[in-house]
């Protein structure tokens, strides 16, 4: 399961984006910081109304989507990547995640406190991902000091010694991991340290309700920094989202529409983490259910097979395919098979997002 994890300055809304996100969730959000202190975990839907559409297709009454599990990790501060505020505990979970979700303040509030004393989201970004880049920088140091005598004598280990070099260069300059142009060869070679800075990062613009639908100043400075370190940006208010899960479902999107915006946030956020991460979802649809599947841009027919189980990918035969939007327009496997549209492909296929797959095996 895809694991977000919400980081952030105390104070920021992360856990109270975290109970609207995660609806049945009872993570403390009080106006101090330190509420939080071990992380907590939820794991929601992937809404996507497609499966609904092939719901009717199907005629099943068993639908299952994929999920992303959210972790609302403390707030960091100054120091954190020296123990200040338990920090080196919270970094420790970070490292465990997937993607970062870092929470930006980016709304007034004078009955709020700010550990920094004010609004500044450029000052409260650079506060952060200082202490991930330090934090990762001990890691980096750490391992150049374990392989340097091997690399005198072990091309492996060279290899990896001259990767890290330029990884700590980028570190001491203050620049985050994920920034360093790494060879398909050598990024393998840095997976195991588990770099937090490496992670791709989705900035999370709180903001109140009356500028979720335009904006403001604080949103295009995030704006500016998540362009310059081709992170995603999405704009939320962690408010609304707390107003909108009390509400009946069939009243949100009258709520939404009324305040200019057109989805919620975890729409947003799921969205905004599947293209970052370059995620893509396939279904596989019968009268037993319709089930949707996340795999990777770029898998062929056999791996994305072995996302089920992994006796469809070694026993891969050939997979049944038909695109989402051919199915829904021809309204059956035989109308689509008829026309030429349901197909039948070998283990060089690259599978599309949406496209709805039956696989053949034998082991």
């Amino acid at each position: 399961m895809l694991r977000a994890g919400i980081v952030g300055l105390p104070n920021v809304g992360k856990s109270t984006l975290f109970n609207a996100l995660v609806e049945n969730a009872k993570a403390e959000a009080a106006n101090f910081p330190f509420c939080t202190i071990d992380p907590n975990v939820g794991s929601v839907a992937v809404p996507d109304e497609r499966m609904l559409v092939l719901q009717k297709i199907v005629k099943t009454n068993v639908v299952i989507p994929t999920r992303i599990e959210f972790v609302d990790i403390a707030g960091l501060v100054k120091g954190a990547s020296q123990g200040e505020g338990l920090g080196n505990k919270f970094l420790s979970h970070i490292r465990e995640v997937d993607a970062i979700i870092h929470v930006v303040r980016c709304f007034e509030d004078p009955d709020i406190i700010h550990v920094e004393g004010g609004i500044d989201p450029k000052r409260d970004i650079e506060v952060i991902n200082l202490e991930l880049i330090l934090a990762d920088l001990g890691q980096v140091e750490r391992r150049i000091t374990k392989i340097t005598k091997q690399a005198k004598t072990d091309k492996a280990y060279q290899a990896e010694l001259t990767m890290l070099e330029r990884v700590l260069a980028y570190l001491n300059e203050g620049k985050p991991a994920r920034l360093v142009a790494l060879s398909e060869e050598e990024k393998p070679l840095l997976t195991p340290l588990g770099l937090i800075s490496d992670k791709p990062v989705i900035y999370t613009a709180n903001v109140s309700e009356g500028d979720l639908a335009t904006g403001n100043a604080q949103v295009e400075t995030v704006r500016t920094i998540a362009q310059a370190e081709g992170a995603g940006v999405v704009v939320v208010s962690a408010q609304v989202e707390a107003e909108l899960v009390q509400l009946p479902a069939e009243d949100r999107n009258d709520y939404l529409q009324s305040l200019g915006v057109a989805e919620g946030g975890l729409k947003s956020l799921i969205r905004a983490t599947y293209s970052l991460l370059r995620l893509r979802t396939y279904f596989t649809a019968g009268e037993k259910e319709v089930r949707a599947w996340t795999i990777s841009e770029g898998m062929r027919a056999p791996q994305a097979a072995g996302v089920i189980h992994s006796d469809f990918e070694r026993g891969f035969i050939r997979a049944e395919t038909v695109a989402y939007a051919d199915l829904v327009a021809t309204g059956s496997y035989p109308a689509a098979r008829e026309k030429g549209l349901l197909r039948s492909e070998g283990k060089e296929y690259l599978v599309q997002d949406g496209d709805v797959l039956h696989f053949r095996f034998n082991v």
